[in-house]
């Protein structure tokens, strides 16, 4: 077996994932699939490169050694390529603008403007649970720039170089319930009443479920959590089979009820991050823009943002209204 640039790649995305099963899913692999090239790869270098554990993958000293050759070079490849599409796409004319982003209806919006500010832009769409897994296809060039929210109290891992412009600092989540749920007729919904309650939180988005964890512990609570993706935790909700978490921007629902949480204990950071300052302008306004415009969609959470006379909020609400008249 030759050693390739796909093998550097691979040994750069287990390190920064951190286990055999984030970095497969990162690489659009089959776990047993990178296991077996990871075997192949340790075969030709010599020796083992990670120490497998519980918590994880970790470099050995041989690993370490083979990591701080091939990220440098993976590097330079990832730039060769970025600046070769980037050239062959103004010699078509148009450009190709590369975008990351975890879930928000914010993001609809931002493409239409985008489209329509600049006619010859073709973005193009990558959706991601991490905010952490996009922001390195940023750093490594795989994306012009990402969308990303920080869970409060787990800070993201933002690679060297990566510019960051916060849209938001703090984004209540709010508490999402059947629309018969006796919390469902408060304009805020206290932690305590929903103590006998299952909750379902999808625990691949970075963060969110020790942050979820870490605020019904302080409360004083200890109920059943459930692992799903938000979609099956919308349609449990609906039954009554579970609460959850969600954006205030999401969609309202006939049976469903998104209500904020008293104290609002649960917060997130809305970032866009680019390579440069310029990628940061070229996007940056119309996400912001878009972001409103889905707020003034959400009844709940606009009637949250009116009741506590956020000072920007009636002019980004009336900017967003204007923009879809």
């Amino acid at each position: 077996m030759e050693l390739e640039v796909r093998h550097l790649r691979v040994l750069c995305a287990i390190a920064d994932a951190g286990s055999l099963h984030r970095a497969a899913r990162q690489l659009g692999m089959a776990q047993p699939s990178l296991s077996t090239q990871l075997r192949r790869i340790e075969h030709t270098l010599g020796g083992p490169l990670f120490t497998r554990g519980r918590t994880g993958c970790r470099p050995t000293p041989l690993g370490h050694a083979v990591l701080s050759r091939a990220r440098p070079l993976v590097a330079e490849l990832t730039a060769l390529v970025t600046e070769a599409r980037a050239a062959a796409a103004r010699a078509a004319g148009g450009v190709h603008l590369r975008i990351g982003a975890t879930a928000s209806r914010a993001i609809p919006g931002w493409l239409r403007r985008l489209r329509a500010r600049e006619p010859d832009t073709v973005p193009t769409l990558q959706m991601d649970v991490s905010a952490n897994a996009l922001l390195r296809m940023v750093a490594a060039g795989r994306l012009d720039m990402a969308f990303v929210h920080e869970v409060e109290g787990s800070p993201l891992r933002v690679p060297p170089g990566l510019c960051l412009r916060v849209l938001l600092e703090r984004e209540p989540q709010f508490v999402t319930l059947a629309v018969d749920h006796p919390a469902a007729a408060r304009h805020e919904v206290p932690l305590a009443e929903l103590a006998g309650e299952r909750w379902m939180v999808d625990s691949t988005v970075d963060g969110e479920w020790d942050a979820l964890c870490r605020v019904l512990r302080e409360a004083g609570l200890e109920p059943e959590m459930l692992h799903g993706d938000y979609l099956t935790a919308y349609s449990l909700a609906a039954t009554g089979e579970v609460v959850t978490v969600s954006q205030p921007t999401a969609h309202p629902r006939s049976d469903l009820a998104m209500r904020p949480l008293r104290g609002d204990p649960i917060g997130v950071r809305l970032l866009l991050a680019a390579r440069t300052e310029e990628e940061l302008d070229f996007g940056f306004g119309e996400l912001e823009e878009a972001y409103w415009e889905a707020a003034r969609q959400a009844p709940a959470y606009r009637d949250w943002l009116e009741r506590r006379g956020v000072p920007w909020a009636p002019h980004a609400l009336a900017t967003a209204a204007d923009a879809t008249a």
